[in-house]
């Protein structure tokens, strides 16, 4: 990983333990210009993210992209917005970007499958638009991580995991969010031809661990907790929400099945060491707001966009949209050291309160 990304990256994990305080403020005070205020003679880059319950936007993307930006670009200039879920929110937030100078416009979409009018204002004010992590048909650029190999590698850990067949509870993402729909498309082309039994399934419309807590726990009042031998979660909040469920409905910590996750949150990588989590997937939100920050610099000083970018992805094309695509690493208690440690995403003392010091020990992280 290049160095300015293992720098960037633990920049980032430093930042983590202030997410919840930026989320509890309310995500969008950068509306107001906290970043600044968009006159001058800065060159003003736009950065909407979609929620907040998702513990990497705030943690992660948010505070990466715009360190990679101040990096790259000294006269450059970042506006955030965060849309907590709300599409009619976005759209006034494209709008506010819009008319704040913004001339690159780093899009993650509430819906993606919806955006196009979001991006057609931008574009018509003269803004280019990065559809960021979620795909947006009309955009100028997308980047991503290959989002069907995601759902894939879920079912497939889930499925190994689960050794003898049986029965599973499956937990998808928001039908809003054009990721999701690939994740879930992954994990069935695995699970559908595995022999386990989805014994019931959901798209949860949030994200939302409440959501997921609540799900499960209906689920126990059908199903005997024997009978649910694995959960395909498609992201490590759901997962939280998850054990939380089967704990509260009287399922031993150590009885738990596998679960899966994704987003390497270190709450997900805490439980993993301690047995609670099966898998997660990782996804170097580094090298993905790194690579959108070079992108954004090149088109608002008006350079040309590169086709191998700094952090070594070469440019692409996915249906039709110049793209970068990243690859995403599943994550057990085998590789926390070699993944989530060796990028300084998180740090051995991140990860080893003195609640998970002996199973950090026990999986060789000291």
């Amino acid at each position: 990983m290049p160095r300015t990304i293992h720098r960037i990256a633990a920049s980032g994990a430093a930042l983590l333990f202030g997410a919840a305080a930026l989320t509890a403020c309310g995500a969008n005070d950068a509306q107001s210009g906290d970043e600044g205020d968009g006159g001058g003679d800065s060159k003003v880059i736009a950065l909407l993210l979609p929620e907040s319950k998702t513990t990497r936007y705030e943690a992660f993307d948010k505070p990466l992209f715009e360190a990679a930006v101040a990096d790259l670009c000294d006269d450059c200039e970042v506006v955030y917005y965060n849309a907590d879920q709300d599409e009619a929110k976005q759209t006034q937030q494209v709008d506010t970007a819009i008319s704040e100078g913004a001339s690159v416009v780093v899009l993650d979409p509430v819906n993606g499958a919806g955006a196009g009018g979001m991006v057609q204002s931008a574009q018509d004010s003269g803004a280019e638009v990065i559809a960021y992590d979620r795909f947006i048909a009309e955009a100028d650029y997308y980047m991503s991580f290959d989002n069907e190999t995601v759902g894939q590698m879920q079912a497939e850990a889930l499925v190994e995991a689960m050794g003898d067949k049986g029965g599973i509870l499956m937990l998808n993402g928001a039908p809003s969010d054009p990721n999701a729909a690939q994740f879930k498309a992954g994990a069935h082309s695995v699970l559908d031809e595995s022999g386990v039994e989805i014994l019931e399934e959901y798209d949860n419309p949030d994200w939302s661990p409440e959501n997921a807590q609540t799900f499960v726990t209906d689920q126990l009042s059908k199903y005997d907790a024997s009978e649910i031998n694995g959960v395909y979660a498609a992201n490590d909040g759901q997962a939280g929400g998850v054990v939380a469920a089967l704990t509260g409905g009287g399922v031993a910590e150590d009885a738990l099945p596998p679960i899966t996750g994704q987003d390497a949150e270190i709450a997900a990588i805490q439980r993993i060491l301690a047995g609670q989590q099966a898998m997660t997937i990782y996804k170097p939100i580094p090298i993905e707001a790194e690579t959108a920050a070079e992108v954004a610099v090149a088109l608002a000083n008006g350079d040309e966009v590169p086709t191998t970018s700094e952090t070594g992805i070469d440019q692409t094309e996915y249906e039709g949209v110049a793209s970068f695509i990243f690859d995403p690493i599943v994550v057990t208690a085998d590789n926390v050291n070699d993944t989530v440690i060796a990028d300084e995403f998180y740090s051995v003392e991140d990860i080893c309160t003195d609640e998970y010091a002996d199973a950090c020990e026990a999986a060789g992280i000291s």
